[in-house]
């Protein structure tokens, strides 16, 4: 099964986790026109709805020619043929996911604020670096602070680096101008008045 590349720039968006399957999917369709890349992200569904889900969101981005991530679970990124998958500190590490993956599917990291952290992670075959929070999140509200001065000092890492946690069309030229290479939101699109609209102004942010 084929799979689409990680993005090198763009509007990565992530899943709520709430509302029904019909529902995510409807909110997902309306805003995926403007991103480069979708997490399925999903905290509170057994087992079978996440497959169910996950598989489906997978056709709805390979459609579109996006690529599809699964947040913190390798196998079920197999599973369902992602293009990747996302792990954070207690996701059971890179050589794991890449074990299960292969060579040629994405591995995200989350670095938190940590600049040795991402340098030890493109190190160890990352493909992407996620830093955050950058602004205030209502997802993780209690996040680690990230400044803008990471991707300053990561540019030279050779491995896009994300931003993620409360970014919204106000302050996403912010922090593409410290230097992401892509905004990961959540809230900032899907709590928006108008989703599709905040997502595509946050991703001409990157024009």
């Amino acid at each position: 099964m084929a799979s689409i590349r990680f993005p090198r720039r763009g509007l990565y968006l992530i899943t709520p986790d709430d509302g029904d399957s019909e529902s995510l999917f409807a909110r997902a369709l309306d805003v995926l026109p403007h991103a480069a890349c979708l997490q399925y992200r999903r905290k509170h569904a057994d087992a079978t709805q996440r497959k169910s889900e996950a598989k489906h969101l997978r056709s709805l981005c390979h459609e579109l020619s996006i690529c599809f991530i699964v947040n913190d679970d390798p196998v079920l990124a197999k599973e369902v043929g992602a293009d990747g998958v996302h792990i954070g500190e207690h996701d059971g590490g890179i050589a794991n996911a890449r074990a299960l993956l292969g060579p040629d599917r994405t591995v995200g990291v989350s670095c938190y604020d940590d600049v040795l952290l991402a340098q030890s992670a493109a190190g160890a075959g990352a493909d992407y670096v996620a830093f955050g929070a950058m602004f205030p999140s209502s997802t993780k509200p209690h996040a680690r602070r990230a400044t803008s001065a990471l991707f300053a000092q990561t540019q030279n890492l050779g491995v896009p680096r994300v931003a993620i946690g409360g970014i919204t069309p106000d302050n996403a030229l912010i922090a593409v101008a410290a230097g992401a290479d892509l905004l990961a939101v959540i809230g900032g699109v899907f709590d928006a008045p108008d989703p599709a609209a905040a997502a595509r102004s946050i991703s001409t942010a990157f024009d």
